[in-house]
C-alpha cells in the first residue's frame, strides 16, 4: 500500500516543506506524552462528520480526559462539549486561536506559557490549511498536527487521505495508547 503526501483539495500548493505522514497512530501518542504543553483546537465539524456512531468530537474528549490536554473549542462547539458533560478550557473563533498560537507574548489559556504542540481537529479543510500555513511560517517552536482524516501539508505532521474506518482505527489506538503510562 502506497500513501501519498497529496493534499486532499485540489490545487492546494504547500510550497517545498510539507507535512510529515503520520502512518502510525503512534507517531501522535509520542508527539503528545513528549509534549510540554499541548493544545487540541476543536472546530465545528467535529460533531458532524465522520461516522454515525462515533463523532471526531467525542475522540477529543477521551483525548483530553485521558492525556490532561486543554481543549479550545471554536464556532459552537461549546455546546456540543456542554451536552456531552465537558467543559472545554476555553473558547474563542478559529483564526483568533491560530493568531494567539502565532504571538510569542501569549501566555496561554491559563497564563503558564506558550503551547509547544497544537493539534487540530474538526476545522473546515480551507480554514485550516489558511491557520496551520500561518503557523508554519510564523510560530516559533510550536509543532502541529492536524487529526483530521485529509492530509494537510501546512502541518508538521498530518494524516494522510484515510478512509473513516482507517482514520476510526488510527484514533482508537490513540486514545488506548495515551492512557498508558
Amino acid at each position: 500500500m502506497g500513501v501519498k503526501a497529496e493534499p486532499w483539495q485540489t490545487a492546494e500548493i504547500a510550497g517545498p516543506k510539507k507535512a510529515l505522514l503520520i502512518l502510525k497512530p503512534e507517531v501522535v501518542v509520542a508527539m503528545v506524552k513528549r509534549a510540554k504543553r499541548p493544545i487540541l483546537i476543536v472546530g465545528h465539524l467535529a460533531a458532524e462528520d465522520y461516522s454515525d456512531d462515533v463523532k471526531m468530537i467525542d475522540y477529543a474528549i477521551r483525548m483530553s480526559r485521558t492525556a490532561a490536554i486543554p481543549v479550545v473549542a471554536t464556532a459552537h462547539m461549546t455546546t456540543e462539549f456542554i451536552k456531552r458533560g465537558f467543559q472545554p478550557a476555553g473558547w474563542m473563533s478559529a483564526m483568533d486561536i491560530g493568531n494567539r498560537l502565532n504571538d510569542p507574548e501569549w501566555k496561554g489559556l491559563d497564563g503558564m506559557g506558550p503551547y509547544d504542540l497544537a493539534m487540530f481537529m474538526g476545522l473546515p479543510y480551507y480554514m485550516e490549511f489558511v491557520i496551520l500555513a500561518g503557523l508554519k511560517h510564523f510560530s516559533k517552536g510550536l509543532k502541529t498536527i492536524s487529526l483530521d482524516r485529509y492530509y494537510d501539508p501546512h502541518a508538521s505532521w498530518s494524516f494522510p487521505n484515510l478512509s473513516v474506518k482507517d482514520w476510526n482505527e488510527g484514533f482508537e489506538i490513540i486514545v488506548s495508547k495515551l492512557g498508558e503510562k
